[in-house]
C-alpha cells in the first residue's frame, strides 16, 4: 500500500461513518480514502480489485445506511475539489459527481438557468442523484442529463451519450459505474423566477416531509399501486412508531428518522416492521430505496 503515502491527509483508518451520512449512523470503515483526482481514484480502485478488498464509493451519504459494525473494507469518498466543480457554458452545465445538488441549484440560479429547482431539499450529490435517478412527482434528474463521464471497476473512463443512458423509477444503468462528471442542459430563466420556484418546491417538501430530522429520505420505493409506500405504512397505523432512538416519522410515514443516537439496528427493526405490516395488509413487499450496507 505504498501508494497511499502520496495521499497524505486524504486517507484515514477506522474512520467513523456516522459523520459522513445524513442519518448519522454507522460504525468505522477500515480505510477511508478521498482521492485528489481521477488518477488517484483509478489507483485506489485497481488496488482494491487486485487485493480483493471490498470497496464502496460514496458521495454525500444521503441515501445509505451503514451497519453499526462499520464497513470491513475501503470506502472511497468523492469530496475533493476535482469532483465537486461546476462549469457553466451558456445553458449547459458540467457538474462533478461529488457536488451537492443544492450547491448546483444555487450556482445556476445566479446565471439565470432553471430546471433543477424541483430538486430543492434533496441532500444528494450529483453522482448519487443520477445513479438512483432522484426525482419528484414532477420530474426526475435523468430527464435533464445529456452526457455522463464514468469510470468502470478497472479504472477505464468512458463518456456515455444520452442514447446510452437508461433511467427508470429510482434506478439507472449507471449503478455499475462510478460517475465522475455529468453534463446537463437547462433553460434560460430570470434569477428571480428561479428563486420563487426554489421556495415553492422547498416549501412543498417541508409541509409533507421531515426535512429537519436526520434521515436518508424516503426509505422505500413506491410500488405500482394506487397508494404510495407512505400511505400504506400510515394505513397500518405505524406513524410515530419508535424503536430505540429511531422513529417512523409522524409527518411522512416513508421516512424513518434518527431522533438522537439511533443505531442501524433500530432503523432495520422499523424497516422490517413496516414491510411485515404492509405485506400482511396489502400483500405487497416494500422494496428499500436506500442502500443498506451490512
Amino acid at each position: 500500500m505504498h501508494w497511499l503515502k502520496n495521499l497524505k491527509n486524504r486517507i484515514r483508518f477506522k474512520e467513523p461513518l456516522n459523520i459522513h451520512t445524513t442519518l448519522r449512523i454507522g460504525g468505522p470503515a477500515d480505510v477511508w480514502i478521498e482521492p485528489n483526482d481521477a488518477a488517484e481514484l483509478k489507483e485506489a480502485l485497481c488496488f482494491c480489485v487486485k487485493k480483493h478488498l471490498p470497496y464502496l464509493v460514496i458521495g454525500r451519504g444521503s441515501n445509505i445506511l451503514f451497519s453499526d459494525k462499520g464497513f470491513r473494507g475501503v470506502v472511497i469518498s468523492l469530496k475533493s475539489d476535482a469532483f465537486t466543480k461546476i462549469k457553466i457554458k451558456g445553458d449547459i452545465i458540467f457538474c462533478g459527481a461529488g457536488l451537492l445538488l443544492e450547491k448546483a441549484i444555487k450556482e445556476v440560479q445566479k446565471k439565470g438557468l432553471g430546471g433543477l429547482e424541483c430538486f430543492s431539499g434533496i441532500p444528494a450529490s450529483i453522482g448519487g442523484a443520477l445513479v438512483t435517478n432522484a426525482g419528484t412527482p414532477t420530474n426526475s434528474i435523468g430527464n435533464l442529463v445529456r452526457r455522463v463521464a464514468v469510470m468502470d471497476q478497472k479504472g477505464k473512463t468512458r463518456l456515455l451519450q444520452r442514447r446510452q443512458l437508461k433511467f427508470a423509477y429510482r434506478k439507472s444503468n449507471l449503478s455499475k459505474y462510478i460517475v465522475l462528471e455529468a453534463e446537463f442542459k437547462l433553460v434560460k430563466m430570470s434569477p428571480q423566477k428561479i428563486k420563487r420556484n426554489i421556495i415553492t418546491f422547498y416549501n412543498q417538501k417541508k409541509r409533507t416531509q421531515d426535512l429537519s430530522a436526520r434521515s436518508a429520505g424516503c426509505i422505500f420505493k413506491n410500488p405500482a399501486h394506487r397508494l404510495t409506500a407512505a400511505q400504506m405504512i400510515e394505513a397500518c397505523g405505524l406513524k410515530n412508531r419508535v424503536h430505540g432512538a429511531a422513529e417512523i416519522s409522524s409527518r411522512h410515514a416513508n421516512y424513518i428518522v434518527n431522533r438522537g443516537n439511533a443505531k442501524a439496528c433500530d432503523i432495520l427493526y422499523l424497516i422490517n416492521v413496516a414491510q411485515d405490516a404492509v405485506k400482511k395488509k396489502f400483500g405487497i413487499h416494500l422494496e428499500p430505496e436506500i442502500k443498506i450496507v451490512n
